[in-house]
């Protein structure tokens, strides 16, 4: 019997378990080990950009080769002209944010309503899909699950007359999913994670949890829109601003998920005041092992700089820990694809990236390894986030008067 070279290199990588290297960390960078095939190469190219005018074709193995040596970027092979509409529009977004919160006497009850448990048991069916690899079946059935989630939280909390939810079509197998909270305007902010996983040896055959990443914000978002439906204002539409909550899809093939929402956005002249991402939001262990507190990383680099400040606001008043400031280079999550469409975007993740998930990308990336307490820190700053800015009033904000605005 002939076993082909996929198939020797799908029954020997299991139990590599690794984390593969992240923009900073080169020193961490996995090689194939020695004597196993390299995985079957397809001939098809794709067009990637790994730095702002910084591009190349290549194979989808060079693509993953690329993710294991530390390097991201955007797919732009469908998107290429993603961002070049509002660069020759006269139209720009205005980036001003309060620069206090406002609301903190409906903000902090629904805060007591935030579940642990609910994250936990959701994470750990999320994360019993072999792989959510967005090219995968897999990965459409996880698709289909999670929208279940979100149409069910829908449901529960009597909002199916206000609140929709519906895949955002992709040519892949997995569709990206969007939940919309009509406000008074068609203004949109947007919170937002990656439904997908991926094991980088292999992707279409080997198991990926993928608790972490990004099990771990996808339902860290879903339980804060949980819970800010248990508010009869937001239910109802009394807020300014629409809300959307986006569950990405291909964001580790290259923001391929995100990049096609805000493509369509910006072609439709979508007015999206803020993106807030939330990418991998539960594990700590690195951070304590190193003798640094608990906190939450908020990215400074490739994000807007004014959103940046508020988010900071809101955890100074909302999280019971600090933030630190870090760094996670270019293209490193969704939030670039807002970016690059020409809309204020944020990214916060679990910790310091230095001290961030050495499981990830493996079959090693498991839910054993997260803090469900740190996830509801995540919950809470995400909640605040998306009830403060749904009731700001960005006309008054920007007018001549900015003593309120950051």
């Amino acid at each position: 019997m002939k076993i082909s070279n996929a198939s020797i290199f799908a029954l020997l990588l299991p139990a590599v378990s690794g984390r593969f290297v992240e923009p900073g960390e080169p020193d961490h960078a996995m090689l194939y080990p020695d004597g196993l095939p390299q995985a079957p190469e397809s001939s098809e190219k794709y067009h990637i950009e790994l730095a702002p005018g910084e591009t190349r074709w290549v194979t989808e193995e060079e693509k993953w080769e690329l993710r294991r040596n530390g390097r991201r970027f955007f797919d732009i092979t469908e998107h290429s002209e993603l961002g070049a509409l509002r660069a020759r529009s006269a139209f720009k977004t205005k980036s001003v944010f309060p620069k206090a919160p406002k609301f903190q006497d409906k903000v902090n009850p629904l805060l007591a309503s935030l579940s642990k448990t609910q994250m936990k048991d959701h994470l750990t069916t999320f994360s019993s899909f072999h792989t959510r690899y967005y090219k995968s079946d897999w990965g459409r059935q996880s698709s289909e699950w999670l929208l279940g989630q979100v149409r069910e939280t829908i449901k529960e909390a009597g909002a199916e007359d206000y609140v929709h939810a519906e895949h955002f079509k992709h040519s892949w197998g997995q569709h990206s999913i969007i939940a919309t909270i009509p406000g008074k305007t068609n203004t949109t902010v947007v919170i937002g994670a990656h439904q997908d996983s991926i094991n980088l040896w292999l992707p279409s055959v080997l198991a990926a949890p993928g608790a972490d990443d990004d099990g771990s914000g996808t339902v860290t978002i879903l339980e804060a829109f949980r819970v800010l439906l248990q508010s009869e204002d937001i239910v109802k539409g009394e807020h300014e601003n629409t809300l959307e909550f986006h569950w990405y899809s291909a964001e580790e093939g290259g923001l391929l998920g995100s990049q096609a929402i805000f493509s369509a956005y910006e072609k439709e002249g979508r007015d999206v005041k803020a993106m807030l991402q939330q990418d991998m939001t539960g594990f700590i262990t690195r951070t304590l092992d190193a003798g640094k507190p608990e906190s939450v990383g908020v990215i400074v680099d490739f994000v807007d700089p004014n959103l940046t400040e508020f988010i900071k606001v809101v955890i100074d008043e909302y999280c019971d820990i600090p933030y630190v400031e870090t760094r996670c280079g270019y293209a490193c999550s969704d939030h670039a694809s807002a970016s690059k469409a020409g809309y204020p975007s944020a990214f916060v993740i679990e910790s310091a990236f230095e001290y961030s998930d050495n499981h990830i990308h493996s079959t090693d990336d498991l839910i054993k390894y997260l803090s469900f307490d740190h996830m509801l820190q995540h919950a809470r700053m995400t909640l605040a986030f998306g009830y403060e800015l749904a009731f700001t009033d960005f006309t008054a904000l920007e007018g001549p008067d900015h003593s309120d605005s950051l």
